[in-house]
């Protein structure tokens, strides 16, 4: 009886340590998340463009022995529902991020933001700064609005319409390096090539949504961990929004870099987790 007592706990313990928050909707649509581990700081991780929760799969074992993670499927993404009027935003994106803190009863989270995840984040923090403690933006700087606007007018015609499945493969294809092996890049290619043609086309439009742009500046702690193929201006621009920014490089990566060396990249936001109060 005892034995049989204490695997029915350690079940139990399983089961409320990772589960899935069932509850979150925004305008009705279903918003899937997954929360794992426990601790008095959570980290929140969102994905990027086409991708969905299991990005950060690499992360969510190391990091859940110290803190609660919660990983999300931004609407249209993943198990989340599309958004209900069909329209994608950066607005929406926050809001799905919202609900689901809210349903998971956290005051303040870290939120860290993969490419696209980069934009959801920093307007999360512009509209919800009372439950944001900091910020890790993964290979995903911040734009000038003339500049973002400009990246997806160009991009958008090759990732929608008759050959919108050959232009989105040949831009995932990109964004891989020496690090990112077979095996990892058919997982990627997967699973941004399932995301629908809405998803695609509707997500990226919503990064050059002009208020997420305009003018910004946060006064919150802020990482910034970019892969080693890093070049450009952008770093600039970032920086003019969050003015408290850390800036690492991992050597010999890619867009992946949380996937193609995740020991270094678990380090590196352990180390700035632990700087910020709880």
């Amino acid at each position: 009886m005892k034995t049989r007592l204490l695997v029915l706990l350690s079940l139990l313990a399983l089961f409320v340590s990772s589960s899935p928050l069932r509850a979150a909707t925004v305008d009705g649509a279903k918003i899937h998340s997954t929360s794992t581990g426990q601790g008095t700081k959570t980290i929140v991780f969102v994905h990027g463009w086409t991708c969905d929760e299991t990005s950060w799969s690499e992360q969510v074992p190391v990091l859940s022995k110290k803190y609660r993670v919660i990983t999300i499927d931004l609407p249209g993404h993943g198990q989340s529902d599309q958004p209900t009027d069909g329209k994608f935003s950066m607005d929406l994106f926050a809001k799905a991020i919202e609900a689901v803190r809210a349903e998971a009863s956290v005051d303040r989270v870290i939120l860290a933001g993969h490419s696209m995840g980069g934009p959801v984040i920093y307007r999360y923090a512009q509209l919800y700064p009372e439950h944001t403690e900091a910020l890790i933006l993964v290979d995903a700087p911040l734009f000038k609005g003339s500049d973002a606007r400009t990246f997806i007018d160009e991009s958008l015609p090759r990732v929608t319409g008759q050959d919108g499945l050959k232009g989105r493969e040949a831009m995932i294809r990109s964004m891989f390096s020496a690090a990112t092996t077979p095996e990892l890049q058919s997982r990627i290619l997967k699973m941004m090539l399932s995301a629908p043609e809405t998803t695609a086309g509707g997500a990226m439009n919503s990064m050059a949504d002009p208020v997420v742009w305009d003018n910004h500046i946060l006064q919150i702690p802020a990482l910034a961990i970019f892969a080693a193929t890093y070049g450009g201006n952008s770093l600039d621009v970032t920086k003019t929004y969050l003015p408290d920014l850390q800036f690492l490089n991992v050597p010999g990566t890619g867009h992946f870099l949380m996937m193609e060396k995740p020991d270094e990249f678990n380090q590196h936001v352990v180390a700035f987790v632990e700087r910020q109060k709880s």
